[in-house]
């Protein structure tokens, strides 16, 4: 069995920089859960079970500034914004998928 060594140095570490955009504890379901296509705000909190607002808009913003998503604001009253996944977000998908069957056989 080959063993792949993976080199890291605190100058190129993509590991780190990677868990520090979709490290968080709510960025991964966020994630998912615009895999299935675009929602506005209530309609993404609602279905991100246990997070709150403050913490949604943490979320989201660090996304919308990494790239991951694309935050649109209609000019309505009241505002309508919609939130959707970026071709770099919809790459995310399969390593969400592998780590979240990894967990189902591992942790449950």
């Amino acid at each position: 069995m080959s063993k792949n060594k993976i080199i890291v140095s605190e100058k190129t570490c993509t590991l780190k920089d990677v868990l520090d955009i979709i490290g968080g504890k709510w960025a991964m379901p966020i994630i998912y859960i615009l895999s299935k296509g675009k929602l506005r705000f209530k309609e993404l909190e609602r279905s991100v079970e246990g997070i709150n607002t403050r913490m949604l808009v943490k979320e989201l913003k660090n996304m919308e500034a990494n790239g991951i998503i694309i935050r649109a604001v209609f000019a309505t009253v009241p505002p309508t914004v919609e939130y959707t996944l970026t071709d770099k977000g919809e790459k995310l998908l399969p390593s969400i998928v592998s780590l979240h069957n990894w967990g189902q056989e591992y942790t449950v």
